[in-house]
C-alpha cells in the first residue's frame, strides 16, 4: 500500500479523509474538526502531506435535520 497523500473535503454533508493510494483507509466524520484532526494524525503516520479543501457554502442544509 503506497498512501501518498490525505486529504479533507465536505462531501454530501460530511467531512471525508480521502487517502490517495490506500483508499480501504479513507473514512467519513461529522465534524469538520474531528476529520481534520484524524487527517493530520494520518498524513503523519505515514509521513505524507496533509490538505484541507474547503468548501462554499451552499446554503442548503443537508443533515435531516428534524421536521416542523
Amino acid at each position: 500500500m503506497a498512501v501518498s497523500a490525505v486529504v479533507t473535503r465536505s462531501k454530501n454533508g460530511q467531512w471525508v479523509n480521502e487517502v490517495d493510494g490506500a483508499p480501504e483507509l479513507s473514512r467519513s466524520y461529522t465534524s469538520r474538526d474531528e476529520a481534520i484532526e484524524e487527517g493530520e494524525a494520518l498524513a503523519s503516520e505515514y509521513g505524507v502531506r496533509h490538505t484541507v479543501e474547503e468548501s462554499e457554502p451552499t446554503g442548503t442544509i443537508t443533515d435531516g435535520g428534524a421536521e416542523a
